[in-house]
């Protein structure tokens, strides 16, 4: 049997799987918001963990980061500081949105922003903020599901037709299945993702090398520049390398699909022990990506998309069903990541605009009809621009990090109680304040100084969040209290 038929038919067996998860999880589905949404708040510590990882990392993890080993070199581990902040950040920051999340019944971020700070423009502009940029996420995935499947099928499938079949199996299972849906496949998908990606690593670099330390000496005579600060390119420069780590923690903390699984938890321990232990998972990964590029850099040094250099080393070397099996695991990074996105980006568009706005008094199944219909038309967006605009899939990631960044002045002010107050004004001027610098310091002036365009924007908007919040009115005393002593009571164990 041909290679690209073994691979090929690996991967859709695979694919297979998540649906009858999905058709399963739709069974055990009740017609209720909470359940379809946020998985009943009944997640523990296993679906969590796995869900988490597996959403964090993604295409961007299993192809980007081979990618940017490629081409940049050892800097990529610098900067990969990120894994341990968002370890810190679930730690510190989930049990708080988790406890208010249970005590007011919030399903998404803009519920508890608007909430505390009494405003429709808060909600309206959060809404809007985590759409856009997530919507970059769902590009990153959607790419990267089409160069596996293209590289599997030996180029029989186009990128365009894997990307449409991809696409719609996600969105298939997540309109089943709700949230469940997408647990489940993600308890699934971040061991497979986590096998595949070292197996396959170490398959090559003692198929190619004669193992880890003697691909190591190769790289550093035949390519040194890969194994220096700041590459061999010029990148990784102490600018870069803090805007990376900031955009590529709290950045993807803040966006809609990870606060929300903060959500979920059964409990508050439950968030603790996962910020405890995710950063084992999330920086071990690493690992075998740079085994990947760095290896991959001498075997194929022209490689017009370095992205693509994960599945072709494994179609050019590995046997059929090993690539297979591996490039299955890639598709489960993607989709992973994909699901997760799309889930929150329905629970945004149906919960803060359609709900809110247009139809407040409708039927708990009429809300997940709509939900349904509203993945069906992200999965059409993010396919146009999967085809339509290419890029790393890091820098689309850190772009998209970078805008989610811009919520993180108005998500402290809520969080964290006995600190300054900020108001309304304050962060609506800081977040467009910020927007405008994200622009000017990504595509006018990129990183100016050389530091990254998000740590700028970061700044600006927290400056003028302080500014604004010291001469306009905060929020009522009553909002404050109710609020805040939620999280004393919840988080601190405070009677007040």
């Amino acid at each position: 049997m041909e290679a690209w038929v073994v691979s090929t038919g690996l991967i859709f067996v695979y694919l297979l799987i998540t649906i009858v998860l999905g058709a399963v999880a739709n069974r055990h589905m009740t017609v209720d918001m909470e359940d379809f949404l946020l998985y009943g708040r009944r997640a523990g510590f296993v679906v969590l963990y796995l869900t988490v990882v597996a959403t964090f990392h993604s295409a961007f993890a299993f192809l980007g980061s081979g990618g940017f080993f490629y081409t940049h070199g050892i800097g990529f581990w610098a900067a990969g500081t990120w894994t341990l902040l968002v370890g810190a950040i679930t730690y510190v920051l989930g049990p708080r949105i988790w406890a208010l999340g249970k005590t007011f019944g919030y399903i998404t971020p803009a519920d508890m922003l608007a909430d505390y700070y009494e405003s429709e423009a808060v909600r309206v502009s959060v809404a809007i903020v985590s759409v856009l940029f997530t919507i970059l996420y769902i590009q990153v995935q959607a790419q990267g599901l089409g160069y596996i499947i293209n590289i599997a099928s030996g180029g029989r499938i186009s990128f365009e037709v894997g990307t449409l079949i991809l696409l719609t199996v996600a969105a298939a299972y997540l309109m089943a299945g709700g949230l469940r849906a997408v647990y489940w496949t993600d308890v699934i998908q971040g061991v497979w993702m986590y096998v595949a990606v070292w197996v396959g690593a170490l398959f090559l670099a003692f198929k190619l090398f004669g193992g880890p330390f003697e691909l190591w000496r190769r790289v550093a005579a035949e390519r040194p520049d890969l194994l220096t600060l700041p590459g061999p390119n010029g990148f990784f420069t102490p600018g870069m390398w803090l805007g990376m780590t900031i955009t590529l923690s709290f950045g993807i903390v803040f966006q809609p699909h990870m606060m929300i699984r903060y959500y979920t938890a059964v409990d508050a321990k439950t968030l603790k022990i996962l910020g405890a232990t995710t950063p084992i998972y999330l920086m071990t990964l690493y690992i075998p990506a740079a085994l990947v590029g760095l290896g991959g850099a001498i075997i194929m040094p022209d490689l017009a998309v370095p992205d693509r250099i994960f599945p072709e080393l494994l179609f050019a070397y590995a046997p059929p069903v090993v690539t297979g099996v591996i490039l299955a695991g890639a598709t489960a990074a993607a989709m992973s990541t994909l699901d997760s996105i799309l889930h929150a980006n329905m629970c945004v568009l149906t919960r803060d605009v359609y709900q809110r706005y247009f139809a407040p008094e409708r039927s708990q199944q009429h809300y997940v009809w709509v939900g349904r219909a509203i993945v069906m038309a992200l999965l059409v967006v993010g396919y146009f621009l999967s085809i339509r605009t290419f890029d790393f899939l890091v820098v689309l990631v850190t772009l998209s990090g970078s805008g989610a960044l811009q919520l993180g002045p108005m998500i402290v002010g809520v969080c964290f109680p006995g600190g300054r107050t900020f108001t309304r004004a304050g962060v609506l001027v800081g977040l467009f304040a910020g927007l405008a610098v994200l622009y000017l310091t990504l595509l006018v002036i990129p990183h100016p100084l050389g530091l990254h365009g998000g740590v700028w924007a970061l700044l600006v908007n927290t400056a003028v969040v302080v500014v604004v919040s010291a001469v306009t009115r905060p929020p009522s005393a009553d909002t404050i209290e109710r609020i805040h002593g939620a999280i004393e009571r919840e988080v601190y164990g405070s009677p007040s």
